[in-house]
């Protein structure tokens, strides 16, 4: 099983050229084993599908690709979880992953829906937070002081409690309504540059 890193998820490092169906003989890889070039190519290129709600970020960067299995030449399963139980968008994504996989050579991709453990909003890695707050999108916060803390980081950690507003950087912020395009998303208004914005929620 090739898995997406753990804590903050991220792109699997590009691997060199891979012919799809070459290095099969690794299917069922345990997941301690070192992946194939092919398996981290299949990653990456999985990982890079844009997110149907929110195509700044890609599905790596959102924290839902959850990692894929080789399980003969040309066969591979790939595991998603769903930013929550109910999301709309996890149909797409699997027809997205599967599009790009077998536009890659890859002849059967079956897509499992991973509910445990449950994604949260500190997957989104900091890359994905860096492009939603490009994008005019305030980031969720950080549930956990482990996932707010810069790796290697050490000692006490500050808890960042207001909104952002994604414009001016401004925390002088007010809920306008809990839901905004997606569910996943509040509207806000920030009460220092009077502009609106969404909020990914903190889930």
């Amino acid at each position: 099983m090739v898995t997406a890193p753990a804590g903050p998820a991220g792109t699997a490092a590009p691997a060199g050229p891979a012919a799809p169906g070459a290095g099969a003989g690794s299917a069922g890889t345990a997941a301690s084993a070192a992946p194939t070039a092919l398996e981290r190519e299949l990653l990456r290129l999985a990982g890079a599908v844009p997110d149907p709600e929110l195509p700044v970020i890609s599905l790596a960067e959102l924290g839902v690709l959850r990692g894929i299995r080789l399980l003969g030449p040309g066969r591979v399963t790939v595991e998603l979880t769903p930013t929550w139980t109910a999301c709309p968008a996890i149909d797409t994504m699997a027809a997205d992953v599967t599009e790009v996989l077998k536009a890659h050579g890859v002849a059967e991709v079956e897509v499992r829906t991973v509910l445990s453990p449950a994604w949260t909003t500190d997957e989104i890695s900091p890359e994905g937070r860096r492009k939603l707050a490009e994008a005019g999108v305030a980031p969720p916060r950080h549930r956990s002081p482990a996932a707010a803390a810069p790796a290697g980081s050490a000692g006490p950690v500050a808890l960042e409690l207001g909104i952002r507003c994604p414009h001016c950087g401004s925390t002088d912020t007010r809920l306008l309504s809990r839901f905004s395009s997606t569910a996943c998303k509040a509207l806000r208004r920030c009460e220092s540059c009077r502009e609106p914005f969404d909020h990914f929620k903190e889930v």
